[in-house]
């Protein structure tokens, strides 16, 4: 997968929440602070106001996109001044349940979409953390990739249909990586940070190539020649764009993956290791407790406990699509990441499919407890 892809798929744990909210004047709604949430609202029609405490109100009008990578608290409303007189959406609150929504009204002032994830907090990409506390895209970005997810998603929500619970997820998948390539794209002038790493050819070479193949004995020098660079030089413009070495960075990707592993498939330690790159279970376990502060075995016990009814995936499907079982791996090597030999690689797609439908939501969905005008679409597996 590409840096951005996996970003999104490793990160996110539990079902993404969505609502299609029609707003009668006048209106406010407080969205609570989330800690480890990620939280967007699209104007699809008429005006809003956007107020954070201590910040100074933003206007919104239809088109705009509103991203909060961080699940920071807000209100929107039909003017500053309105204020809220309903509960705050909160995703640990019942009334709040609803996974898909519509809400509707005769006459609506402004309609908005919103969406969600709750993201692993132990898995937390730099990419995404290193983000602003909001992201303000005017009029969908300009770009008509955007308005025509939104629409699909909005049209999904306000006439739910047989697949609508697996085309939501991925309609909301989609509207986030295209929200996110936006920002990027718009962030030319960046001299540090992921955007300016992921606009930079030769680092944005080597970081495809990791992420391509995780489980490869990677060195610097090959990751350098990934980029067309000499090694030095490579090594030093990756630290300066990314804050640290490519390949501590490959170290930290390794274990994020294999945290994933541990509490989504059924794959053996063994086969975990071989699959990020590790020569032995006993190198893997000791760079996995460096990184976690638990054993692998540990953590997955503690995973496995905190997840009621969790979807496993088999430990087949951890591997490339050629090898069906955990083959051959290389000859042990104690000391680190197996250096010969052929490993099956990570197949992130299929590694990172299953999710927790018992986690909390990302985001509450904003109807009001109790209003009947509030339609969802029955949760099917």
């Amino acid at each position: 997968m590409d840096v951005l892809s996996d970003v999104i798929a490793v990160m996110r744990t539990g079902e993404p929440r969505s609502a299609r909210v029609e707003w009668p004047a006048p209106w406010a709604q407080e969205f609570a602070a989330v800690p480890g949430a990620a939280g967007l609202q699209v104007v699809l029609s008429g005006t809003c106001w956007l107020t954070r405490p201590g910040r100074d109100p933003i206007e919104l009008a239809a088109g705009d996109v509103v991203f909060r990578p961080h699940g920071d608290g807000h209100t929107l409303a039909d003017s500053p001044s309105t204020v809220p007189d309903e509960p705050a959406c909160d995703p640990d609150d019942p009334r709040f349940a609803a996974r898909y929504a519509n809400r509707t009204v005769a006459h609506p002032a402004a309609v908005v979409l919103c969406g969600g994830y709750r993201l692993a907090p132990g898995r937390a990409h730099p990419l995404l953390t290193g983000l602003p506390d909001l992201i303000h895209l005017p009029r969908l970005g300009l770009r008509p990739e955007l308005r025509a997810t939104v629409d699909l998603l909005a049209g999904e929500l306000e006439r739910p249909r047989l697949g609508t619970d697996a085309i939501v997820p991925a309609l909301l998948d989609t509207l986030l990586l295209h929200i996110l390539r936006t920002w990027i794209d718009r962030a030319p002038g960046e001299r540090t940070g992921w955007a300016a790493a992921l606009n930079d050819p030769p680092i944005a070479a080597a970081l495809r190539a990791v992420h391509d193949a995780p489980g490869r004995a990677w060195t610097v020098a090959a990751l350098a020649a990934e980029a067309r660079m000499s090694r030095s030089p490579f090594a030093r413009r990756f630290t300066e764009l990314l804050g640290q070495p490519p390949l501590t960075y490959l170290t930290w990707w390794r274990m994020t993956l294999a945290a994933r592993l541990l509490t989504t498939t059924d794959a053996p330690l063994g086969a975990v290791a071989t699959a990020i790159g590790y020569g032995s279970e006993f190198a893997f376990a000791a760079a996995f407790k460096r990184r976690f502060g638990t054993p692998p075995g540990r953590y997955r016990r503690a995973g496995g406990a905190n997840r009621s009814s969790i979807a496993r995936t088999s430990a087949a499907s951890v591997f490339a699509p050629n090898s069906s079982a955990p083959g051959p791996i290389a000859a042990p090597d104690a000391s680190g990441p197996a250096t010969t030999g052929s490993k099956p690689s990570v197949s992130t797609s299929s590694a990172t499919a299953a999710t927790d439908p018992g986690s909390s939501p990302a985001i509450a969905i904003a109807l009001r407890p109790g209003d009947p005008a509030g339609r969802a679409p029955s949760s099917r597996s």
